[in-house]
């Protein structure tokens, strides 16, 4: 039904003609900052009373948008859409919901320098950052289209005597989707596309710092012609839409991606089963991690010391993948510190629309929460570089480097979600393997070593859901490398994964005498 899947191509902008290009974008999203952006219901425009504004991280006094604030009276009204929409959507056939959902990524494929350049200004993602998440949103949509063929066409048979029994999958019914504001648009069309394509309907709840790119999504999703209520957005403010969402009985399915402590939050209140409810509600959430990279004494410190940085401090470490644990046996400790440090201290901070390696991070309250840590850090390690915050008007933290850091130490143990490494010195290989597990975390890690016995070792020991050897830790890539994380890091759904569309279906068996 359709050619091959492979991954979406993008650019790294060495090349002038790439940079004037997406710079044209930039300017053409411009004219459109400052618009009112209505809910998305029914396929309706619904506008409210108040706003929420988004700001561009990088330039405080640019606003990228005001975003109509949801409340419970847009809830009930998002539910009923949604319910009437699946009514009919369950039933179309896999392969017409595969191209609907195939079409999306044509749409977004079509405007993928407008859709980075929103980004760019509403995230701060600098030009590659911005243009890897939206070929990571093209990719989700694209893989589940052709992963949801197979799951269309009946599961199991068996033959019994004067029988015939089959067994085939349905979708369950509404789901809420709650998104990040680190990966927007991405993680956003992949936790609704993947259900959607499977014939569930969604109400999309972004993060209250990016809500212009999801309206911007939105738009896609109208140009795709999909049936009124198949996707419902709702932008505002979290506390008058998580719980309550969360809570509703209406709601099937929960697909979160967040911090640990909301995880909990919506783990604990969806186990609940309220009044008239008549299902126990799915969870799948993917809640981060405190991440690490082993550099071994046969490592290529140059190589190696390359991998980190782009593990640590792409899009500012503000991914849940990001390292923020560099662990270095002893004896090649100080020699690889000092090329790090050369690293790093070459990165360029400044506004992420200048394409600076290092832009802002999202908002004052990830700053308080930051420099909370740099003092912590201060105060109880060594200060390699960084540690303040940087010039410019937008919220701008140094990239940080801290050594002299014991495995247990906080800033070792807690996820800090910024632009801040803590390098920490194993004695031998099994020592750092050891420094790596011991975190309620389990979502990503990385070994670069050229000997095969501890590669292996790490594919079998090293307990994270995905493990990266030889290579930077951080860039899954959908359908490759299937994304989710062990213990506290989440469910380990595996986003991009060939069992995701599953999760989202339940089976049916009929057993017809005869």
């Amino acid at each position: 039904m359709f050619e091959a899947y492979k991954n979406e191509p993008y650019s790294y902008y060495a090349d002038p003609k790439e940079i004037e290009e997406y710079q044209k974008a930039l300017k053409l999203v411009k004219k459109r900052l400052g618009e009112k952006h209505a809910l998305i219901i029914g396929g309706q425009k619904i506008d409210t009373s108040e706003y929420l504004e988004s700001i561009n991280p990088c330039e405080l006094s640019e606003i990228i948008g005001y975003a109509a604030k949801a409340k419970q009276k847009e809830i009930d009204l998002a539910f009923n859409a949604a319910e009437a929409a699946f009514a009919d959507w369950q039933h179309w056939s896999m392969e017409s919901r595969a191209r609907a959902v195939s079409k999306l990524a044509a749409v977004m494929r079509r405007r993928k320098l407008e859709l980075s350049a929103w980004l760019t200004l509403e995230s701060g993602k600098n030009y590659t950052e911005a243009e890897a998440d939206v070929a990571e949103a093209i990719d989700f949509c694209e893989y589940y289209a052709r992963q949801s063929l197979a799951l269309g066409n009946t599961i199991h048979e068996y033959d019994f005597k004067g029988q015939q029994n089959t067994s085939f999958l349905k979708a369950i019914g509404v789901g809420v989707v709650i998104s990040p504001w680190n990966f927007p648009l991405a993680i956003l069309a992949g936790m609704a596309a993947g259900p959607v394509a499977v014939g569930n309907t969604v109400i999309l709840k972004p993060a209250p710092s990016t809500p212009i790119i999801a309206s911007i999504f939105m738009e896609c999703v109208a140009e795709s012609g999909f049936p009124d209520g198949v996707f419902n957005l709702l932008t505002g403010e979290d506390a008058d839409l998580g719980d309550a969402l969360v809570d509703d009985i209406r709601t099937r399915f929960i697909n979160f991606t967040g911090s640990l402590a909301i995880g909990k939050r919506i783990n604990e209140r969806a186990a609940i089963v309220h009044p008239k409810q008549k299902w126990l509600k799915k969870v799948y959430v993917e809640l981060g991690g405190k991440d690490a990279l082993i550099i071994d004494e046969t490592a290529d410190l140059d190589y190696a010391a390359s991998m980190a940085t782009a593990s640590g401090y792409g899009f500012q470490g503000q991914k849940c993948s990001a390292m923020s644990r560099l662990i270095v046996v002893a004896d090649v400790y100080d020699k690889f510190l000092a090329k790090f440090k050369e690293k790093v201290n070459a990165l360029q901070v400044g506004k992420a629309e200048d394409n600076a390696a290092v832009g802002a991070v999202i908002n004052q309250k990830s700053v308080d929460k930051i420099m909370h840590y740099i003092k912590i850090g201060k105060k109880d390690n060594a200060l390699v570089t960084g540690g303040e915050r940087a010039e410019g008007n937008g919220f701008y933290i140094e990239p940080t480097v801290f050594s002299n850091v014991a495995g247990s130490d906080t800033i070792a143990q807690d996820e800090i979600f910024g632009p801040v490494v803590a390098v920490i010195k194993a004695k031998d290989f099994e020592h750092a393997l050891k420094i790596a597990n011991d975190t309620p975390y389990g979502l990503t890690g990385g070994l670069i070593s050229k000997r095969r016995d501890r590669l292996e070792r790490a594919r079998r020991d090293f307990n994270v859901g995905n493990l990266y050897l030889n290579r930077k830790i951080t860039g899954a890539l959908v359908g490759v490398q299937p994304f989710g994380g062990f213990n506290l890091s989440g469910s380990n759904a595996k986003a991009g994964g060939p069992d995701y569309l599953r999760l989202f279906m339940e089976m049916k068996t009929v057993s017809e005498q005869f």
